[in-house]
């Protein structure tokens, strides 16, 4: 059963300004595993976290920390969560998180579907 549907959008290039501008952000958004990407990659990972807020019903409290994107051998993404996000997830009754990432002419996007 689909517990709930997000999807969001980034632009890529307004998104690195703001990281160049806030350096400390990327700390706050991102683990250290994902940090080190490009800036397409790096909004689209932050298009999949409020794809996920979205889809769990944009709870308060939730730390970006505790949603991370991880890619397998073949690059296919998928979540991590932990901490405050975990148990959101398990509140709703959400059992798995599927994510779809991309980025194309300067837009990152992510749908993500939670499933119970």
């Amino acid at each position: 059963m689909i517990i709930g549907v997000g999807i969001d959008v980034c632009d890529v290039e307004r998104f690195s300004q703001t990281l160049e501008r806030r350096p400390g952000l990327v700390a706050r958004l991102f683990t250290p595993a994902e940090a080190f990407r490009t800036p397409a990659s790096l909004a689209a990972r932050f298009a999949a976290k409020e794809a996920l807020a979205k889809a769990l019903g944009a709870p308060q409290g939730m730390s970006w920390q505790d949603a991370e994107i991880v890619t397998d051998d073949a690059g296919r993404p998928s979540f991590v969560v932990r901490g405050t996000v975990a148990a959101q997830a398990e509140a709703a009754g959400v059992v798995s998180i599927h994510v779809s990432l991309s980025h194309d002419a300067g837009i990152a996007s992510a749908v993500v579907v939670c499933e119970g």
